[in-house]
């Protein structure tokens, strides 16, 4: 199976954020986990606003319909990639949980 080419950008430039991320946080004296997945967080929560943002321009009548595609196409991504992580989390815990002491 092929992945459709649109997806496979979307990932890359995902995959490329989050590793431009992760120098910021090395550099910041041993970040941690939790402060790192924070700003990943936020940084999801910023590109739906900013879809949001543009969408409503466009239904305004300004904008061009395709900086609101590629922004909502941004927007998914990244709640994609919210969900999948969260997803591991909870069965990385609830692995855990099931470890016989």
């Amino acid at each position: 199976m092929t992945m459709p080419a649109l997806h496979a950008v979307q990932a890359l430039s995902a995959y490329r954020a989050v590793d431009s991320a992760a120098p910021e946080a090395a550099s910041a004296g041993g970040a941690d986990f939790a402060s790192m997945l924070s700003s990943s967080l936020g940084s999801a929560v910023d590109t739906g606003r900013q879809a949001e943002a543009q969408a409503m321009s466009a239904i305004g009548g300004g904008g061009d319909l395709t900086s609101v595609v590629t922004a909502v196409s941004r927007a998914e991504l990244a709640l994609q990639t919210t969900v999948a992580v969260r997803d591991r989390v909870l069965q990385a815990y609830q692995d855990i949980i099931k470890m016989p002491i």
